[in-house]
């Protein structure tokens, strides 16, 4: 599913510090949950190190953001990007919205991949010429970009990944890495990045000073419960089932919502390449199983769309809930507000601790 794969959300940056110290002992931004972002507020800007992810001990990224107007300090190392950004290329809802949050949406003057973004705004824009397509982020319209001339583009990096003749054009390139955290609260730390980048820190600090604490009251309710339901996820796609790694971000927040994983005892912090098989031996018998597909479908059709999903527990005791991504906004909101998931799978997992309906889950039904 394109949607499902594009949006494997993002991010993995750590801010080294490697700037000119001021006599007054600046302070230094240490992220407490986030592993491959570091900031540190130098005299006169402000250094970013984005580490790269897959080459422990490597950095991907050095930028030295420096404010508007201000002339760029002699000491400096890294690529100069002047803040707040006033035009930005950007390449994911995700990051669009949380430019958005920040109050800083219409910095936005170009995006890649349009038909992915569910921000009205941004697809009204496009539409009336005020935001600039440029196309598939894959191999995004070069001329296009050109003409925008954006202060810096937003995007995700890959491993191996490069950015043809993107890197040519001058534009600095901010590579976030926040989806490759593997923590709820790691990624969305992220935010802190994008307060440096519009120059409002104190609403970024704000914002996930307030994630941390709903996390961790919603956390509290899930540990303290007596049972903990069996929970897989996803399903049987091209002969492969994907499922998320046991140091995951997504298994920790089933065991913060006080669920059981059966590969909680993997250290992989990425997706396992399973066959139905695997799958079948370790969670036949799981309790709740967590689907993601572009329209709602009722049992008959799961069970039609591959027949052996009428084997798990889960399905013949209806326990499936699925989420139609077409007609919810899942994959923008919970990267920098894991509370918002968490709720919601503690209501699925606990209904009993948090008797509200859900937002993104649906049961799936039997149908007419």
């Amino acid at each position: 599913m394109k949607l499902s794969s594009l949006i494997i959300l993002l991010t993995i940056c750590l801010l080294i510090a490697g700037c000119g110290r001021s006599s007054e002992a600046p302070d230094t931004g240490s992220m407490e949950y986030a592993q491959w972002l570091d900031i540190e507020h130098c005299e006169g800007y402000t250094s970013v190190t984005v580490k790269n992810p897959w080459k422990p001990g490597a950095v991907l990224q050095t930028y030295c953001l420096v404010p508007r107007g201000n002339a760029v300090p002699d000491s400096i190392d890294g690529t100069v990007v002047n803040v707040p950004l006033q035009s930005a290329l950007v390449y994911s809802s995700v990051h669009g919205g949380v430019i958005k949050e920040l109050g800083a949406l219409q910095s936005i003057t170009g995006v890649c991949d349009v038909q992915y973004f569910d921000m009205d705004e941004i697809k009204r824009g496009v539409e009336e010429g005020r935001i600039v397509d440029a196309g598939n982020s894959m191999q995004p319209t070069t001329e296009r970009i050109v003409q925008l001339n954006p202060d810096a583009i937003i995007l995700s990096p890959f491993q191996n990944g490069g950015y043809g003749a993107l890197t040519s054009l001058g534009t600095p390139i901010i590579e976030c890495a926040d989806y490759m955290e593997n923590t709820p609260l790691g990624r969305a730390e992220w935010i802190k990045l994008f307060g440096e980048l519009y120059c409002c820190r104190a609403a970024a600090d704000s914002i996930f000073a307030n994630v941390v604490k709903q996390y961790g009251t919603i956390k509290a309710i899930a540990d303290n419960v007596t049972a903990r339901p069996k929970v897989i996820s996803e399903t049987l796609t091209g002969g492969v089932w994907f499922v998320p790694g046991g140091d995951s971000y997504m298994a920790h927040l089933y065991a913060d919502a006080g669920a059981e994983y059966p590969w909680s005892d993997d250290t992989s912090t990425g997706s396992l390449s399973l066959s139905f098989e695997q799958v079948y031996a370790a969670a036949h018998d799981a309790d709740i199983w967590l689907i993601k597909s572009l329209q709602p479908m009722t049992y008959d059709e799961f069970a039609a769309q591959y027949p052996l999903n009428s084997k798990f527990k889960a399905f013949q005791q209806r326990g499936v809930y699925q989420c139609p991504t077409l007609n919810t906004t899942l994959y923008r909101d919970f990267p920098f507000h894991p509370e918002v998931l968490l709720r919601e799978y503690v209501r699925i997992f606990h209904p009993d601790k948090l008797p509200e309906p859900t937002q993104y889950f649906m049961p799936m039904t039997d149908g007419e």
